[in-house]
């Protein structure tokens, strides 16, 4: 991430606003945003979640933002209104970092697609 300043302000400025907007400034990590998104496209704001529920809601996260890349495929919505996709291409091995920089920018897409970045 380093190397791509764009990503580097965008990521900053994401950060930024969702830590105000859910955690009252204090920084969020990648983790809370991932579990966010999860919430976000599963749709069922004002409820607690279980701790394998909370597992649930990173997993869609990680596969919707990973389905433009072609790892994985929405399939359907079960009759819990819970979202299942499907694996098209295992993800290539990664090294931590290049993994954090995947996701990070996995992350700005997303919410670049749904205008709540600039």
């Amino acid at each position: 991430m380093a190397r791509d300043p764009l990503l580097r302000e965008r990521w900053d400025q994401l950060t930024q606003k969702l830590s105000a907007q859910f955690a009252e400034g204090a920084p969020l990590e990648l983790d809370a945003i991932i579990y966010l998104i999860g919430v976000q496209e599963f749709g069922h704001y004002h409820r607690r979640y279980k701790k394998d529920e909370k597992i649930n809601l990173m997993h869609i996260a990680i596969c919707r933002l990973l389905e433009p890349y072609g790892y994985y495929t929405f399939d359907h919505f079960d009759e819990e209104g819970w979202p299942h996709y499907q694996l098209l291409e295992p993800l290539p091995p990664l090294k931590a970092g290049e993994q954090s920089v995947l996701m990070k920018e996995a992350i700005v897409a997303y919410f670049l697609e749904k205008q709540y970045l600039e």
